[in-house]
């Protein structure tokens, strides 16, 4: 008799009281790990400004290269036309990570 009366409590205690307290658990704990730190903020301001400054500083050179040579893209390597693909019957089997320069 005693072990029919245990049964019941014991389900509706883990159903109203253990599992909703799991759920909630683990509901916390993926709002805490989703969002940025202030550290992490600032982290992504430095970069930021980083970024905008390196920019800054690859419009200056290309404006002094631009003034010194006007064509000076033409005589670049420009990494779009640097492909896995053999160049030419001369290179089957060879290939090199420099760039091929043409003038």
């Amino acid at each position: 008799m005693e072990g029919e009366f245990l049964i019941p409590i014991f389900v509706v205690s883990v159903l109203f009281i253990g599992l909703p307290w799991i759920i909630f658990h683990y509901i916390t704990k993926w709002k805490t790990a989703a969002t940025l730190t202030n550290e992490d903020e600032n982290l992504l301001d430095e970069l930021h400004d980083v970024a905008r400054r390196l920019d800054e500083r690859m419009c200056t050179i290309e404006r002094i290269l631009q003034a010194e040579n006007p064509n000076w893209r033409s005589i670049a390597c420009d990494p779009a036309d640097l492909s896995l693909e053999d160049r030419g019957a001369g290179t089957l089997g060879t290939r090199s990570n420099q760039p091929e320069r043409r003038l």
